[in-house]
C-alpha cells in the first residue's frame, strides 16, 4: 500500500503521492507567491459564480509599448516574469509598478492602461477567471 503526504499552504492543499514501489518522495519546495484578499485598487476580489472557465495566457509587450484603457469584467492575475509594468487606474490617476517577480491582482471592473516603462520585454503569465463565453477585457469606447 502506497504513503500519502500533504501538505496544506495558505488556502490550497497539494496532495502528493509517493508510493513503496516508486521511491520516496525526496524534496519539495514551495514558494508562495502572494497572498491577497484585495485586487490593485483595493476591492474585494469577486468570482464568477455560474459557467467559470480558467484561461491562462503569457504576454509579451515590447519596450515603450501602451496598452489602451480597458477594463475586466472578472478577476484577472499576472505574474511578472520579466520587465517593468506601469499601471495607472484612469479614474483616479493613481499607478502602480511592478517587476519581475510581481504578482498582479487586476482591478475589476475599473477602467486602466498600462505601459512598458522598461528597457526589457514585458512578459506576463496572466490567469482569467471568466463567467460564461468571450473574453476578460473591454476596451474603452473612447480611446
Amino acid at each position: 500500500m502506497g504513503r500519502f503526504t500533504s501538505c496544506l499552504v495558505g488556502a490550497a492543499t497539494a496532495c502528493l503521492l509517493a508510493s513503496s514501489t516508486a521511491g520516496a518522495l525526496e524534496a519539495v519546495t514551495i514558494r508562495p507567491l502572494a497572498e491577497k484578499t484585495e485586487t490593485a485598487s483595493g476591492q474585494p476580489i469577486t468570482l464568477p459564480q455560474k459557467d467559470v472557465r480558467v484561461v491562462v495566457s503569457t504576454y509579451d509587450i515590447a519596450p515603450g509599448a501602451r496598452l489602451p484603457v480597458h477594463k475586466h469584467p472578472f478577476a484577472r492575475y499576472a505574474v511578472v516574469q520579466g520587465g517593468t509594468l506601469e499601471v495607472t487606474n484612469a479614474a483616479t490617476g493613481a499607478s502602480a509598478t511592478y517587476r519581475t517577480g510581481d504578482v498582479v491582482i487586476e482591478m475589476i471592473d475599473q477602467w486602466h492602461h498600462a505601459r512598458n516603462v522598461g528597457a526589457d520585454a514585458v512578459k506576463l503569465l496572466v490567469i482569467d477567471q471568466i463567467e460564461g463565453p468571450g473574453g476578460n477585457t473591454v476596451l474603452h469606447p473612447g480611446h
